[in-house]
């Protein structure tokens, strides 16, 4: 059988492929082959731990929306390919032919091999929902949770399980929490936070053995301690889903990563990838990055299935700008850009603004929170570079704001004079608005 368009993957990159594809090109015929039955919204796994509660409750719906809108599903796994004659084989035996494909094959957990990382009960959060399923059961009956890595998703998925009532320790190898996305200032105030509600965190710390007879037993560190555990969750980070194109010839990255050009396009002829499975490079530097966001992702999608047959969105953008946000306790961490400590170990000649202000005004109301903001420039041009905020839930679209000004190349004293609409209810004070504080703090360094 023979399709116009074919998308391997069905989450986020997989998902917007199809949906965009279906919008610019009414008359194609589209097909999705995904292994899975039902897709999770990513973001949203750490939260089926307590507050959804529920596996169930994470998925995105994404088979009723491709039903509605006239694109074929096939719940199958994409085995081999071949790009000479357009042609994909399925594990069931399928084969299908294609004049344009869009691989959006996703990536699986990084499980870092420490002795004993194979025993059972030691877990992963993968974007699977029979796989988290089972977690959620083994949680049930379980007491002691230790989680290895410090990143969003160790962060989170403690926070969450904490909320029932576990005993958690989360171990973070390098000296604080969240070290790719933020500077030590910030990591420290997440440190507290997710301290506060009961957590044990231990920075600067590894794991020497994960021990036990078949089942996990003790996490031994390197310092000799011995942690009790039931269940140890690895979030030691992802790798890209490459397998198949590399058996179908197309060129990876030395990351193991599908090299694209800027519109998606891979080194075989009609054939395009985006999300976590393509090689991203840093907005800034250029160099290679290892970005695998939810939001990057759709980014990708877009790009590619814009251009399949034309190229109607052309990419102005230098490269792939980390931006992310998450919630840890009662607090909203966000950031875009890069952060001070990569700035000067890449040479940037950086200033850097702070500012400390209330997201209400007056600071009297029921639901007024502190924002602590930290804005990275250019010292010769007063380019904007990064920012770091943490503060309350408006902190998600302050820092959608901020990388947007950052592709738009805003410089500080763009913000100095942006004119902007505040309310007592919604926003800070005009006359310590946190973008304009920080911009002003330095622009007195320059």
């Amino acid at each position: 059988m023979k399709y116009d368009i074919i998308v391997i993957g069905g989450s986020a990159a997989g998902l917007i492929a199809a949906m965009t594809s279906r919008k610019i090109y009414k008359d194609k015929k589209i097909l999705v082959v995904k292994k899975l039955e039902k897709e999770l919204v990513p973001c949203g796994i750490p939260y089926i731990f307590h507050t959804l509660g529920a596996v169930e409750k994470d998925y995105m719906g994404i088979e009723e929306k491709f039903k509605a809108n006239n694109i074929d599903l096939l719940i199958d796994e994409v085995v081999d390919g071949n790009v000479q004659e357009k042609k994909i084989v399925t594990k069931s035996g399928k084969e299908f032919e294609y004049e344009k494909l869009v691989i959006a094959t996703g990536s699986t957990p990084f499980v870092i091999p420490i002795p004993g990382h194979d025993l059972e009960n030691v877990m992963t959060i993968p974007k699977n929902y029979k796989y988290l399923g089972n977690v959620q059961e083994k949680l049930k009956d379980a007491e002691n949770i230790v989680i290895i890595g410090g990143g969003f998703i160790g962060v989170e998925v403690a926070d969450e399980i904490k909320k029932s009532g576990k005993n958690v320790t989360l171990i973070e190898a390098r000296d604080y929490l969240l070290p790719a996305s933020f500077d030590a200032d910030f990591g420290e105030i997440a440190k507290e936070e997710i301290e506060s509600d009961n957590v044990k965190v231990l920075v600067s710390t590894k794991v020497k053995e994960i021990a036990g007879n078949g089942k996990v037993e003790k996490v031994i560190l390197e310092n000799g301690e011995e942690l009790p555990a039931d269940i140890v969750i690895m979030a030691t980070g992802y790798k890209p889903n490459t397998e198949l194109a590399k058996k179908m010839g197309i060129k990876v990255t030395e990351w193991g990563y599908i090299e694209t050009d800027d519109y998606m396009r891979t080194s075989a002829q009609d054939v395009f990838a985006a999300g976590d499975c393509v090689q991203h490079k840093d907005y800034f530097t250029g160099k290679p990055s290892r970005l695998m966001l939810a939001s990057a992702a759709v980014f990708d999608a877009r790009i590619a299935a814009s251009n399949l047959y034309k190229l109607k969105l052309l990419r102005t953008n230098k490269g792939s700008l980390n931006a992310y946000s998450t919630m840890i306790g009662g607090k909203a961490f966000a950031a875009a850009g890069i952060t001070e400590a990569v700035a000067k170990a890449e040479g940037f000649d950086i200033v850097v603004g702070k500012a400390e202000v209330v997201d209400r005004h007056p600071g009297k109301f029921a639901d007024a929170s502190k924002i602590t903001m930290k804005l990275i420039f250019s010292k010769e041009c007063g380019l904007l570079l990064g920012a770091q905020i943490v503060g309350g839930k408006s902190v998600g679209e302050i820092i959608n704001i901020i990388s947007l000004a950052i592709q738009k190349e805003v410089n500080i004293k763009d913000l100095l004079t942006m004119q902007i609409g505040t309310h007592p209810l919604l926003t800070a004070a005009p006359t310590v608005y946190p973008l304009a504080v920080a911009a002003e703090q330095a622009l007195a360094q320059m």
